[in-house]
């Protein structure tokens, strides 16, 4: 089963267009598929965009009264889908934006590269930033992030699209009496990846050309993110991972 994670906040004007475009990649790219949406409490028309999917598609809600953070929502669906896997080791989360920053037509280069035995896929799309100056703090974030994160061979941790096997995960929740992710924000992303990295046994990067995303910037500014990644580089302490980062062909 390949659980679909998708975090969502006032996203009612493209949410439903990713997940029927979901459906559509799924319909030509044939696998057993769940999807599982966090709503973070949204105070637009989401949940009742929402509503008609949970009928039409294999889909469970997550609804929150009350916004929690991208991170907190990102962690509600992946212990979710952990609860519902009965074959962890075969079993895995893919965890993508509901802003269509990044379009679920790249779904199915990941679940290749999963399928080839990676316990962690990320998905790189630094050519999809309109911003010039977001762009480059983009590229630089590995630096920033340092020494909290150390990824060699992975260039882009802010995609915020990754794939996880669920058994790679339950090692990284097992060893540790904490919430899986300690940042807020972009952060948060590149926190993902490096968690799971440090516990993945084969890590592999696959990189989403242009033509495969509909591009939205992020709000806020290069430099605010720029000093958040620095300040979390400096806070958190995440081993590096031992295995070495292969690139999908």
């Amino acid at each position: 089963m390949i659980y679909i994670c998708i975090p969502t906040y006032n996203a009612a004007v493209t949410v439903g267009l990713v997940l029927w475009k979901v459906r559509q990649v799924f319909s030509v790219f044939p696998r057993e598929y769940h999807l599982l949406v966090a709503d973070d409490g949204s105070t637009d028309a989401t949940p009742e965009v929402l509503e008609p999917y949970q009928r039409a598609l294999p889909m469970s809600l997550i609804r929150k009264e009350r916004p929690v953070g991208y991170a907190a929502s990102v962690e509600a669906l992946l212990r979710d889908a952990l609860t519902r896997s009965d074959r962890p080791r075969r079993d895995f989360a893919i965890t993508i934006h509901a802003n269509f920053s990044v379009s679920p037509s790249a779904l199915p280069d990941l679940v290749r590269a999963m399928e080839s035995g990676a316990d962690l896929v990320v998905a790189e799309a630094l050519e999809g930033e309109r911003s010039l100056a977001r762009r480059l703090v983009r590229r630089s974030a590995p630096w920033l992030l340092r020494p909290g994160l150390n990824l060699p061979g992975i260039r882009d941790l802010l995609s915020g699209v990754c794939a996880v096997r669920l058994a790679t995960l339950r090692s990284w929740l097992h060893d540790s009496e904490q919430s899986l992710l300690e940042s807020r924000g972009p952060s948060a992303w590149a926190e993902l990846v490096a968690r799971t990295a440090a516990v993945s046994r084969q890590i592999s990067v696959v990189t989403i050309p242009p033509e495969q995303k509909r591009v939205e910037s992020v709000d806020g500014s290069a430099l605010r993110l720029a000093l958040e990644l620095f300040r979390w580089g400096r806070r958190l302490k995440i081993p590096a991972p031992a295995a070495e980062v292969r690139r999908a062909s």
